[in-house]
């Protein structure tokens, strides 16, 4: 009886130690089909230090910002969540590579997944081969009436983690596709910083 009883507990043991083995060598910072985890939040404010707004007409002062992260190993899926903005409005939105700082420009260009051949540190490729919604994080939306809106970035590929996107930009307009304006969205609005890693 009791070797019957061993038999019937042996492989629940093994069964629970090949859960743990797997949480072991899932790798570090991913969330493996979980929820989105929280990036960044912030109210937008002139001055502000993690969210301000460029322009109150535009992103009025106590609007808010939620920037979620979902990671796995097959990419990467960004949500931002806004309230108290202009009822009925569009909106630009992208990653950018540097934090938030008192002049728009300081957040320095679009964080591209691949940087292009002419990218530097103060200006991303033009090339649209390289400005394209595959190769950064676009999340345009339009705001409800009450002034809320939502959207979702899906890539197949992850952020460098020596390099993450620091920032995320409003922009005054929809972001453009045609040849010679692709990725331009009109005049930096607001900014949230994102976490260094």
């Amino acid at each position: 009886m009791r070797r019957v009883f061993l038999l019937l507990i042996l492989p629940l043991v093994l069964a629970g130690c090949g859960e743990n083995r797997e949480e072991a060598i899932t790798p570090t910072g991913m969330n493996q089909g979980g929820p989105p985890e929280t990036l960044a939040e912030g109210t937008f404010q002139p001055g502000g230090d993690t969210a301000v707004t460029y322009d109150p007409e535009v992103v009025p002062a106590g609007g808010t910002a939620q920037v979620a992260v979902a990671r796995s190993a097959r990419g990467t899926t960004v949500r931002v969540s806004v309230t108290g903005l202009r009822p009925g409005r569009a909106y630009g939105a992208h990653l950018h590579t540097e934090p938030c700082a008192a002049k728009p420009d300081a957040a320095g260009p679009h964080y591209q997944h691949d940087a292009g051949p002419r990218a530097s540190a103060s200006a991303h490729s033009a090339d649209p081969a390289y400005v394209n919604p595959d190769n950064e994080v676009w999340l345009d939306f339009t705001t409800d009436a009450q002034g809320a809106a939502s959207a979702t970035s899906a890539q197949n590929w992850t952020f460098d983690e020596r390099h993450p996107p620091r920032s995320l930009i409003l922009h005054a307009a929809r972001t453009r596709t045609a040849a010679g304006a692709a990725g331009t969205a009109g005049p930096r609005v607001a900014c949230l910083t994102l976490p260094a890693g």
